[in-house]
């Protein structure tokens, strides 16, 4: 499935409700991670003197979830994907694309207001995204937490 011409034309421009751009290999790897599923998660930073969201991770398909946990700094905000799969109880195979909110308590005032008000903006130039979840430590997105949102076993 290609990019029309129509879905990257506004990917490099400033969003008017934060002022923040976004870089177009953002909307671009996600596309590969739910179109080709070439990768099993995308970091997400912002570079605050660009002033925009930049693709900062991409973990390998034969990544698990530690590993994508493990990307995510201790004491910095992040925005994350991660493509979830899982077998229901009914022995289906199942996938769901998760958009994650990763702002802990130990990262700056600032940073967490930066990623707040940009949140809802950048998650809408991401077409695709299933559930959504809001994370300050790890226990909030532990591995239970998105196999129930996810509707898994």
């Amino acid at each position: 499935m290609g990019l029309l011409a129509a879905d990257v034309h506004d990917l490099g421009k400033a969003n008017a409700a934060s002022g923040m751009a976004v870089h177009d290999d953002c909307k671009l790897k996600f596309l590969d991670l739910k179109a080709k599923r070439t990768c099993r998660f995308i970091v997400y930073k912002i570079e605050e003197e660009q002033n925009q969201v930049v693709v900062e991770k991409v973990g390998e398909p034969t990544e698990s979830y530690e590993d994508f946990t493990a990307s995510l700094p201790a004491n910095e905000c992040r925005y994350a994907v991660y493509d979830f799969d899982f077998v229901t109880e009914e022995n289906c195979q199942k996938s769901r694309i998760i958009f994650i909110a990763w702002s802990p308590d130990t990262s700056t005032v600032r940073s967490k207001m930066i990623y707040a008000s940009s949140k809802d903006s950048f998650r809408r130039e991401l077409d695709g995204i299933q559930i959504e979840l809001q994370a300050t430590d790890p226990t909030e997105m532990g591995l239970d937490v998105i196999r129930s949102r996810a509707g898994g076993p």
